[in-house]
């Protein structure tokens, strides 16, 4: 039976990134995919355009990463942003950089970013086999034997795990490369969603479906203690709250959630603005415009469908002049303005997230080589390794460098 020098199971972005460092280095790859096809959870990445990295510092690439982010110190320098942008580009394929540093192929396709890999992939001959899902994975004298669970056996020397998290399951993300890794001795942490959005008590809330709060601030409150959020964009949706601030911070809250039950959800909608500046402002506008109707005058503090709403839950009749809002009610709908409470009673499920917050533990895998430290000769790339970044193009460049990483360390001379 044929012996592969590296097995690479799962034909995402690092495991065909890793395929791609070994075969380029002389080695015999095998790339195992489940799907009839590789790449399909990278078609949906930035709403199918891909965001495939960031133009950020290493510094902020690593604070993406939480507590235990310099993890990919390694990683993100042996196979930066640039790096990646350069890889592409050479494959003919030209970036385009977005708000906030994203960077989008210039076709705003994924499909673009597949079609490289596959070139790529096909130029350093890498057998690829789809439609296999990996069953049994086991190493006896140096030889890994992988059998499918149409019990289609496969040998090689050194096996890369790249199946990804549990999110998106019908990608087929579904755990198997988590049940392996499990299965031979190592520590799995628990499996939570990042970039996930929240569920609110406010039933208010739910019937706004769709507005979208811009440019505000937002602060969690827990057990006496507060946490300012970056300022950005709230979208309301039929359950709770959404939007690129909530879904970039969902992880922490969780965590927080988790750990003190409800939370507090605080909105500003002034940040811009201390409460002694609006207060002076709301009092000029209630002289100066001392006929004109609550709920007209609002629409240039809020947006026209959460007028009302608002009110109600400070009980100010949306109907009054300002020469009838009385000094206590004054005071509350500056507070409201100013720090309008929400209940935050929990999350949307796992797989319903973007990406999936826990894996492999960090601890049992070498950040220079992505190897094992409890079986040598496996190697793990990509979302199956412990814990997540935030949105951004963050979570696709850990995939591409750790699976580089992986590939060359798989593939590089036996001391």
């Amino acid at each position: 039976m044929k012996i592969y020098d590296i097995a690479v199971v799962g034909a995402g972005p690092a495991g065909c990134m890793a395929a791609i460092q070994g075969a380029k280095q002389g080695k015999n790859v095998i790339l195992l995919e489940r799907n009839d096809k590789i790449g399909r959870k990278l078609l949906l990445t930035g709403n199918g355009r891909c965001n495939l990295t960031n133009t950020s510092s290493l510094k902020v690439f690593l604070e993406k990463f939480g507590r235990r982010g310099s993890f990919y110190r390694d990683a993100f320098s042996t196979f930066s942003n640039q790096d990646l942008m350069e890889f592409f580009k050479e494959n003919d394929l030209k970036m385009k950089v977005e708000e906030e540093g994203r960077v989008f192929p210039i076709t705003e396709k994924a499909e673009s970013v597949v079609e490289v890999l596959i070139k790529v992939l096909n130029k350093y001959g890498v057998k690829i086999v789809c439609n296999y899902r990996l069953n049994h994975l086991n190493k006896s004298s140096k030889i890994f034997k992988l059998s499918s669970k149409e019990k289609e056996l496969i040998t090689a020397r050194k096996v890369i795990i790249a199946t990804g998290g549990v999110t998106y399951g019908f990608t087929g993300s579904t755990g198997d490369g988590l049940n392996m890794a499990e299965l031979l001795g190592h520590n799995i942490t628990e499996l939570k969603p990042g970039g996930v959005p929240l569920r609110v008590r406010e039933k208010w809330i739910h019937k706004l479906k769709g507005v979208t709060l811009m440019d505000v601030g937002l602060t969690i409150a827990y057990g006496g203690k507060k946490i300012t959020l970056p300022r950005g964009n709230l979208l309301l949706t039929h359950f709770g709250v959404s939007g690129p601030v909530i879904l970039d911070m969902s992880h922490d809250i969780i965590n927080l959630w988790d750990e003190h039950g409800d939370l507090k959800l605080y909105i500003d909608f002034k940040p811009e603005e201390q409460r002694e500046s609006l207060e002076g402002e709301l009092i000029r506008d209630f002289q100066n415009n001392s006929k004109k109707i609550l709920k007209n005058y609002l629409k240039k503090h809020l947006p026209n469908r959460t007028i009302e709403p608002i009110l109600n839950t400070i009980s100010l009749d949306p109907q009054k002049q300002l020469n009838q809002v009385s000094k206590k009610e004054r005071l509350k709908l500056q507070e409201a303005l100013k720090a309008l409470p929400l209940t935050v009673t929990g999350h949307l499920p796992l797989d319903k997230a973007m990406v999936t917050c826990g894996g492999v533990s960090k601890k049992e895998i070498d950040p220079k080589t992505m190897e094992s430290k409890l079986v040598s000769e496996l190697y793990f790339a990509g979302e199956i390794i412990s814990g997540c970044g935030g949105r951004g193009g963050y979570n696709l460049q850990q995939a591409f460098s750790t699976g580089y990483v992986a590939g060359c360390s798989a593939a590089a001379p036996e001391n």
